[in-house]
């Protein structure tokens, strides 16, 4: 944990060598007539007061039922008086509203509290859970989002969501909103391709009556409708040039002025945004603007395409026919899951829309379905003439087993006909790409620690998913995907 003195940097995501690390800005508060009284928060807002309700409760009468509160901005934490009856001191200095700098001492009533602030580094571990919020997946990456969500969200930062379109950026947003103290206020959404030019500054920013042709009435923008809440920019990389100064100058000042007007208006809005542009390349061209890329770039997330995460398709589908409006038809029971021959195609196909065409597909596929389970002829002919990846050159490798003591039974097996992941000096030989390489590699290390924890639980892969904190669920995909059998499987195991 590092101390900084004059500057507290913003809540961050560093993409190192060794995994994602969250940099979490943290306020620190103890009393100075009792130093064993500390709080400590990651949040956006911090309230204090004589209630019971406040996050700094002070048993003193000259205090306030509802004091005064910190709030944390981009640049530092704020302090705001709240109409108190004995005032807030900064340094012994009233205030209103001010910066607090780290070591300054806050007078509340009688009561005195030393503000600091420090970054703490953590690092990222993927969550255990397959699900956070609206989104679903189970894949390792995915799991990592979830964790940098759940960190994130109660704060006020500033958030970019980039990936393929289709990737779910919005659900992302609605998730980080929902998680956060903003929850209680509107997520404002606002589609920046889908406005022309000319009306997008009006649209952001609202607008005085008269202030140009066709403005028959005041109007408010969206930046004044999400006060208090989050304010989600779709599609950023879209906004014209000559708007990119205004909307940093509101993300700054937390100010906007309407078009047409003289008078400026303060606003409380968090802003993600979502791009499915490369914004570096676009800076690079100069069709963005580096000071608004820096400004809007504190927490990046980058949402992979679903190619890179066919594990997640079963369970995608299987949500999307459980909540699906489309799979509840008057006549006929619901189709509750997919045929394996037509999950096979499913996973072999490359997904250029993503998330979203796998929904359509779904629902198609269901309008056309017979019986209970969707089947391979019940899929759209691009789909069904897909080719799976070519498999790996790898050489054979023998059965493996593992002896479960003085019997000669095996526990564990896989069969002979299962590819092997290539041993390391193959990895380095000319011609193989740095993605296949590092797949096989994963591959092998899943498929040697699955057995080894099967080794160590006698084969009970419920005791096993336990001992890897993973879902059993997905333990067992992970023995399927290798063609690993257990033995020992208990009666919970078999009746999934």
């Amino acid at each position: 944990m590092k101390k900084f003195p004059d500057f507290v940097p913003p809540t961050k995501v560093s993409y190192l060598d060794r995994g994602p690390t969250l940099h979490v800005r943290r306020c620190m508060l103890q009393a100075v007539d009792d130093p064993g009284d500390e709080w400590s928060f990651d949040k956006e807002e911090i309230r204090i007061g004589s209630m019971k309700d406040n996050d700094v409760v002070l048993g003193d009468d000259t205090v306030s039922r509802y004091h005064c509160r910190i709030t944390q901005e981009d640049n530092g934490y704020v302090l705001l008086d709240q109409r108190s009856t004995n005032g807030t001191f900064i340094n012994k200095v009233r205030i209103r509203e001010a910066f607090l700098k780290p070591g300054s001492i806050v007078s509340v009533g009688q009561s005195q509290l030393r503000f600091n602030a420090r970054e703490e580094e953590v690092e990222i571990v993927p969550s255990p859970s397959d699900r956070c919020a609206g989104l679903i997946g189970g894949n390792s990456r995915m799991r990592e989002i979830y964790s940098i969500i759940e960190k994130i969200a109660p704060t006020a930062t500033t958030v970019v969501i980039d990936g393929e379109t289709g990737t779910g950026k919005e659900v992302v947003a609605q998730a980080i909103h929902s998680l956060s103290p903003r929850s209680r206020n509107d997520l404002v959404v606002f589609d920046c391709g889908a406005v022309p030019p000319n009306l997008i500054e009006s649209e952001l920013f609202g607008h005085e009556k008269g202030s140009f042709t066709g403005a028959v009435m005041t109007r408010q923008g969206l930046f004044e409708q999400a006060d208090g809440g989050t304010l989600f920019l779709d599609e950023l990389g879209e906004l014209p040039l000559d708007l990119q100064p205004k909307l940093l100058r509101a993300l700054e000042q937390r100010e906007v002025r309407r078009v047409g007007s003289a008078k400026a208006a303060k606003v409380d809005v968090r802003i993600i945004a979502a791009t499915n542009r490369n914004l570096e390349d676009e800076v690079r061209a100069g069709r963005f603007r580096q000071d608004l890329f820096y400004r809007l770039s504190v927490v990046r997330l980058h949402l992979p395409a679903l190619r890179d995460r066919t594990d997640d398709i079963p369970l995608l589908i299987q949500h999307f026919l459980e909540n699906g409006a489309f799979n509840r038809k008057p006549n006929a029971p619901p189709v509750r899951g997919v045929s394996r021959e037509a999950l096979s195609a499913l996973q072999a196909y490359p997904w250029p829309g993503n998330v979203r065409e796998l929904v359509n597909v779904v629902e198609r596929a269901v309008s056309f379905c017979d019986n209970d389970l969707i089947q391979l002829s019940d899929l759209p002919d691009y789909i069904r003439s897909a080719k799976a990846p070519p498999p790996r050159e790898v050489q054979p490798r023998r059965a493996t087993t593992v002896p479960m003591g003085p019997t000669s039974t095996p526990l564990v097996s896989m069969n002979p006909n299962t590819p092997a992941p290539a041993p390391p000096d193959e990895l380095l030989a000319e011609g193989v790409t740095f993605k296949d390489a590092k797949e096989r590699w994963v591959a092998s290390f899943e498929r040697d620690y699955i057995l080894q924890l099967l080794r160590r639980n006698s084969g009970n892969i419920s005791h096993a998913a336990r001992a890897a904190d993973i879902d059993r669920k997905y333990f067992r995909k992970l023995m399927k995907k290798y063609d690993i059998e257990a033995a020992g499987a208990d009666d919970a195991d078999e009746a999934e």
